[in-house]
C-alpha cells in the first residue's frame, strides 16, 4: 500500500462525512479497528492530527477540513465513474418522512418505476436519513430540515402547509385558543412539535392543552381526527381529501399559514449515477408543476 493509497482516502473521508469511525466502519464494511489504524497510518504519513476523539465520535481538525476539501472532488469523479459502469437497473435508494413518501412521492416516482427504475425506500427522521445519505447508505432523501451534512447538497423542493383540524360534529368552528384547551388533542408526539410551532404563529402563545393521544405517524392522526377523537394540526397534502368531502373542517383562517421547506438532498458524486439523476430531475419537476402542499 503506498503512503498516500486510495484506500487511506477513502477511509478517511467516509470519517470526516460521518462524524464516526464506527459509522465510516459500516459504510465501507471494514472492522472499526481496521478503520482506526488507517486512519492513524494517514496521520503518520502527514504528520498531523486529523481528528479529535470526542465520546461519541470524532471532530475534525483544521488540517482534516482542508484535506476533505482537497480530495473529495476527486474521490467523488472517481466513485461517479464506477457508479457510471454499473448496469443501468441498479437501484436508487430514497429515503424521507414516511407519511409524505408514501402519499406524495410514489405518485411521483410511478412513470419511472413503469418504464424500469428499480426502487428501495427507507423512512425515517431527517437527521437520521441525511446522516444515512452521507454515509453512502441512501442516494436521496427527502427531508423536512435544511441539511447541514458534510459531503451533502440540497435543493429546495417543496412548502408544507398546516392546518388546524377537527371532525364537523364536534361543533368547533370559529373556536379559539381558549374553548381548544378544552378540547382533547391528538398528536405526533409527546411534546407537541407541530402543534408547539402553529399556536405560536397563528395564535402567539404556546399550546395550553397536553396531547389525549399521541400517534407517531400522521396518517394516525388524521384519521383518530377524523374519527371525532379530537383537533390536530396537520399538513395540508394529508387533509386535501377530507377537507374536499367535509369529514374535517379547518378552526382557523390564518393570514399566513404557518409552512415548512421541505429539501432533495444528495450525496455528493452520486449524481454520475445516471439514475440517481433521472430521479432527482424528475421530482424537482413534479414538484415544480404541483399544487401547494
Amino acid at each position: 500500500m503506498s503512503p498516500l493509497s486510495l484506500d487511506l482516502l477513502r477511509t478517511f473521508l467516509a470519517v470526516h462525512r460521518t462524524g464516526s469511525i464506527t459509522a465510516a466502519a459500516q459504510t465501507l464494511g471494514l472492522s472499526q479497528p481496521a478503520v482506526t489504524a488507517q486512519v492513524r497510518t494517514l496521520e503518520s504519513v502527514l504528520d498531523r492530527p486529523l481528528f479529535d476523539r470526542l465520546p461519541r465520535g470524532v471532530a475534525p481538525t483544521p488540517a482534516a477540513d482542508e484535506l476533505a476539501r482537497r480530495v473529495a472532488p476527486s474521490l467523488d469523479a472517481l466513485d461517479g465513474v464506477v457508479e457510471s459502469e454499473l448496469p443501468s437497473d441498479a437501484a436508487v435508494h430514497l429515503g424521507g418522512p414516511a407519511e409524505f413518501l408514501c402519499e406524495e412521492v410514489m405518485p411521483m416516482l410511478a412513470p419511472l418505476v413503469r418504464s424500469g427504475l428499480r426502487l428501495r425506500t427507507t423512512l425515517g427522521l431527517s437527521d437520521d436519513l441525511l446522516a444515512d445519505l452521507a454515509a453512502g447508505r441512501l442516494d436521496l432523501v427527502i427531508s423536512t430540515i435544511r441539511p447541514r451534512v458534510r459531503g451533502v447538497q440540497a435543493d429546495p423542493l417543496y412548502d408544507e402547509e398546516f392546518l388546524l383540524v377537527a371532525a364537523p360534529s364536534l361543533g368547533l368552528a370559529g373556536a379559539g385558543p381558549r374553548e381548544l384547551a378544552a378540547v382533547p388533542l391528538v398528536a405526533y408526539a409527546e411534546d407537541l412539535p407541530i402543534v408547539r410551532r402553529y399556536w405560536r404563529s397563528v395564535f402567539g402563545r404556546r399550546p395550553a392543552m397536553a396531547a389525549r393521544v399521541v400517534i407517531p405517524d400522521l396518517r394516525g392522526v388524521l384519521s383518530a381526527v377524523r374519527a371525532g377523537m379530537g383537533v390536530s394540526v396537520l399538513p395540508a397534502y394529508l387533509c386535501r381529501r377530507d377537507l374536499a368531502a367535509g369529514t374535517l373542517v379547518t378552526l382557523a383562517e390564518p393570514d399566513e399559514a404557518p409552512i415548512n421547506t421541505g429539501y432533495l438532498a444528495v450525496r455528493s458524486g452520486a449524481l454520475a449515477k445516471p439514475a440517481v439523476a433521472r430521479v432527482r430531475a424528475h421530482l424537482i419537476e413534479a414538484f415544480r408543476t404541483a399544487p401547494t402542499y
